[in-house]
């Protein structure tokens, strides 16, 4: 649908004004905005006609404007200006990022609770692979009598461990034995590389710790075929916290029971094929209980094949363009975080940064 530029600029106003106070938009409150020349009577005009768009929607007869979906749609595609990061936020954020090199599952939870409380809303943290997983090295290491601990690095720097109880028994001597048949021929191999007759050739080479064998390759097996890494969710609670949810307890719980884990990972668009950010905005969830829901999401690279993936969810009444730019501020730095050539850089501020006030 096209707009007039008027119509813009008050469809725009009244998103701004929404996602500030949480309270419907009337037309003297847009006409006191210093960049507004029109008259309320104008202003009422033009929120009729764009409620009859379906941009907007009036809850109560007396009450002003809020938008719609279509109108927060309307707002993220052609109306969103970048927001630029002020110095206090830069500062906070690069603060925030100070992180130590750690296993990975670890780094990307520590993220997660990171993002999300530099945006107050829940956040996810998901690595996922753009090329088939393959194994790096193993390592067997000896806990209590009958049982080891079985640690896997794959591409990417992802870090499996599992608990295996001994079929037989084996001695340290034979574990190092064993980790060293595997590194020298199960490593660098897809889970499809894997075939029955290397089976029989690491079996045969493994001595005493061959009853092992099948135990590693079906741990090994099902982490290559993992497409997902875990997927960390913090920060619920916070959803409590925002005006929409604060006096509805039954619509916070129906968001809670369908935010979870599982859901996150089965979102059509977790793994985005179009740009590094990804929207969805109320219904365009896949869930019933996300109607009035959105959620943000930004990629990065990590290295080997593997991908990162941050994002909030909130409700549909959240500045789009302060969240994308805290994303994509944390989103770039963690490439250069994860990149070996450079570990661990200093976070780069955005351009102009060094000149506010």
């Amino acid at each position: 649908m096209e707009l007039t530029e008027r119509q813009k600029q008050i469809l725009g106003a009244i998103v701004d004004i929404y996602v500030s106070t949480a309270e419907p938009v009337g037309s003297k409150a847009i006409a006191a905005l210093p960049d507004v020349k029109y008259s309320s009577a104008t202003i009422r005009n033009e929120m009729a006609e764009l409620t009859q768009m379906g941009l907007l929607e009036q809850p109560h007869t007396s009450a002003g404007r809020i938008p719609s979906p279509a109108g927060y749609r309307l707002y993220i595609d052609e109306l969103m200006q970048d927001y630029r990061l002020s110095l206090d936020e830069t500062r906070t954020l690069s603060q925030a990022l100070e992180l130590k090199s750690q296993e990975f599952d670890k780094m990307m939870s520590q993220v997660g609770k990171l993002v999300s409380k530099m945006t107050n809303l829940p956040a996810y943290t998901v690595a996922t692979r753009q090329n088939e997983a393959v194994a790096k090295h193993f390592d067997l290491l000896m806990t209590a009598p009958g049982s080891i601990i079985l640690v896997l690095m794959l591409s990417g720097d992802v870090v499996k461990n599992k608990l295996v109880k001994l079929p037989v028994h084996v001695t340290e001597q034979e574990l190092k034995l064993l980790a060293a048949v595997l590194n020298a021929s199960l490593t660098d191999l897809t889970a499809e590389q894997v075939t029955g007759e290397l089976l029989e050739k690491i079996t045969r080479s493994a001595g005493s710790a061959a009853p092992l064998v099948p135990l590693v390759l079906d741990f090994t097996l099902e982490c290559l075929r993992q497409q997902h890494g875990d997927v960390h969710l913090t920060g619920q609670m916070r959803l409590l916290g925002q005006p929409e949810y604060r006096d509805a307890a039954e619509k916070a719980q129906e968001v809670f029971e369908t935010l979870d884990e599982e859901m996150l990972t089965n979102l059509p668009a977790v793994l985005p094929k179009d740009g590094p950010v990804q929207f969805l905005v109320g219904p365009e969830n896949v869930a019933r209980e996300l109607k009035d829901t959105s959620v943000v999401m930004m990629r990065f690279d990590i290295g080997d094949g593997m991908q990162g993936m941050i994002g909030v969810v909130g409700p549909t009444r959240m500045d789009y363009a302060k969240i994308t730019a805290k994303l994509g501020y944390f989103a770039e730095n963690l490439g250069r975080m994860f990149q070996k050539s450079t570990p661990n850089p200093p976070p780069v501020l955005p351009e102009g940064s060094e000149n506010e006030e």
